[in-house]
């Protein structure tokens, strides 16, 4: 496989991951079919501009450098402050998470969670008073939606 396809699995990896150390990205690579070794790691984090960035439970990870902007932490805060102040209701069935919200309140919803580009979501779809999350392959919908009611702090719960 050619460099440009390891480069975009590697950042496929690290939105989707938590991958904290070399070791990990490497194995994650030998998973998805890639053989490398420490020193080809090490030379991809530096030409994609990798950063580290804290995850949900505040360890380090890697993560494309457009996480270094304070983007990421910018739009979590959003992202919270559109959950406190809209979600109604937070369920959730396989791998789906449907947030109601007042008429109106669904699109700038989805928005928001769009904007924080989480590792763990697939997509969103807007109605008026429903929001519908899709978690991604391997993520239930009731891990999600806890993750969401927490945001809202009880709110929704």
């Amino acid at each position: 496989m050619s460099k440009a396809d390891r480069h975009g699995t590697i950042l496929r990896l690290v939105k989707t991951r938590s991958i904290a150390t070399q070791q990990d990205l490497a194995e994650a690579l030998h998973d998805a079919g890639h053989e490398v070794v420490q020193t080809t790691v090490s030379r991809d984090i530096g030409e994609l501009g990798l950063v580290k960035v804290r995850d949900d439970v505040g360890a380090l990870v890697y993560a494309p450098p457009e996480h270094a902007n304070g983007r990421s932490e910018r739009a979590t805060h959003e992202l919270r402050s559109a959950f406190r102040r809209w979600a109604l209701s937070i369920e959730s069935s396989g791998n789906l998470i449907v947030v109601a919200v007042p008429n109106g309140y669904a699109p700038p919803l989805a928005e928001s969670i769009d904007a924080v580009d989480h590792p763990r979501v697939l997509g969103t779809v807007a109605g008026e008073t429903t929001v519908l999350v899709i978690a991604r392959e391997g993520v239930s919908g009731a891990e999600l939606r806890d993750e969401f009611r927490s945001l809202s702090l009880g709110r929704a719960a």
